[in-house]
């Protein structure tokens, strides 16, 4: 009986002390979050549009877009900066003047992005669709965004020009480990091109690939017409002094960007 007596004891002990334990584990969880914005590293910048929110307090939330001076409109507090800023950041700013201004004893508020516009490329030049681009992806290849724009039109040149920073640098347009940064622009420039002319099917303005012939050349001009001869061949290219040289030219010898070739009619 003593037995059974001290066993009841003990439980009427252990079963407070259990439930004292679990309310205080449970604890934090009743907590309001915390002034920061989900850990968000990426900064804000102007034409991004956010989404202000104040724990308890529904009428103090807001969802605005960021001003080209990086300013939003907020209740109570007016305009304040958050250009610049990562959400986290934001968020604590946004925070500490509503408790400067004492509106608040210790708001929690979150900053969440709803719309990137902040993170931007410029396309242009020979693009289907030239214009400005959204950076979606957290590392943005050239060659996708070039891929948004509709690709480059007939007579691109294979490398593109990207300016950052006032730097400009060549990449190849198909480059799949180049990233682009918000900023940047990207300038898609005509291809060089080679000119034939005289006694070939098709003349006009060519695209130059590289290694090119002027054998490989006169076919991509439809072949010579009965009238022609590939013995009477000339070469204008520009010389280093600015001026044109013109001179015979071979079946074998490589064609360079603007050479003009003029294939003459055959001696009977």
């Amino acid at each position: 009986m003593k037995r059974i007596l001290m066993a009841l004891a003990l439980l009427a002990i252990a079963l407070p002390l259990r439930a004292q334990q679990a309310a205080e584990t449970a604890q934090p969880a009743a907590q309001p979050p915390q002034a920061a914005a989900g850990g968000q590293s990426e900064k804000l910048g102007a034409g991004d549009a956010v989404r202000v929110t104040v724990f308890g307090q529904p009428d103090l939330g807001t969802e605005a877009r960021i001003s080209d001076k990086g300013m939003v409109s907020l209740p109570l507090i007016g305009d304040t900066k958050i250009g610049g800023m990562s959400s986290a950041a934001a968020a604590s700013h946004i925070a500490a003047e509503l408790k400067r201004g004492q509106y608040l004893k210790n708001p929690q508020v979150t900053v969440a992005t709803t719309a990137v516009r902040s993170r931007q490329v410029s396309v242009l030049g020979q693009i289907a669709r030239p214009g400005r681009y959204v950076l979606e992806d957290a590392k943005p290849q050239l060659s996708d965004v070039i891929a948004a724009a509709g690709g480059t039109v007939a007579g691109a040149a294979e490398q593109v020009s990207v300016i950052r920073n006032g730097q400009t640098q060549k990449v190849d347009g198909l480059s799949k480990s180049f990233e682009l940064q918000a900023g940047d622009t990207v300038v898609v420039e005509k291809g060089p091109v080679f000119y034939i002319y005289g006694e070939v099917t098709r003349a006009g303005a060519y695209p130059l690939p590289a290694n090119l012939t002027v054998m490989q050349a006169i076919t991509l001009g439809g072949g010579i017409t009965p009238r022609g001869s590939d013995r009477r061949l000339k070469m204008r290219r520009l010389g280093a002094d600015g001026k044109v040289v013109e001179s015979d030219a071979g079946l074998q010898d490589t064609v360079k960007a603007d050479d003009v070739i003029f294939v003459k009619e055959a001696l009977f």
